[in-house]
């Protein structure tokens, strides 16, 4: 049944019908589409095109992403010395970690607290490799940029440092007889 749009009186009682909160309007009665389906490349819901770059799929795109994170952690090891810094102390702390007395939950906090800090500085270089590439000119927001990805990596060092201290400190002041 059809209604007259300049029509002002409520249509009558029927079934009763579900409340949808996110229509913007009623679909027209001749439309053959489903209110949700795209209808165009102006649609929100229509998909995105392909990613040219994006040519693996399944264990294919798995084994290249592998690859690339390889070449990630060679690059950072052979050009950041803060990550060579801090790979470091992972090497000397994550055994430590590992098979310290504690609680497993309290191993998993320690090891978890070290990967953070490695995990922020590849973020944070990777953030400084983006800005230098850009231009190595200085300009305000490179500056902030940075200055924010070293205040992450601040961060990251001082809940590792807290973690180990909350976890492993009552241990080692037994061990020292306090």
């Amino acid at each position: 049944m059809k209604r007259d749009l300049n029509d002002k009186t409520p249509p009558p009682a029927t079934a009763a019908q579900p409340h949808r909160p996110f229509d913007e309007e009623e679909p027209h009665a001749d439309a053959d589409v489903h209110p949700h389906e795209p209808l165009g490349p102006d649609d929100r819901l229509a998909p995105l095109a392909p990613n040219p770059y994006k040519r693996h799929r399944g264990i294919t795109r798995a084994w290249y992403a592998l690859k690339h994170s390889l070449n990630g952690f060679r690059v950072a090891i052979r050009e950041e010395s803060a990550f060579r810094q801090e790979l470091t102390l992972a090497a000397v702390m994550l055994p430590i970690g590992a098979f310290s007395p504690v609680p497993a939950a309290s191993r998993a906090l320690l090891i978890g607290a070290v990967l953070l800090v490695l995990i922020v500085e590849l973020l944070n270089s990777s953030v400084e490799a983006a800005i230098d590439r850009i231009s190595l000119e200085r300009h305000e927001l490179s500056k902030r940029a940075k200055d924010l990805g070293s205040a992450a990596v601040t961060v990251a060092l001082f809940a590792c440092v807290t973690t180990w201290g909350f976890v492993l400190g009552p241990v080692v002041a037994h061990w020292l007889g306090f």
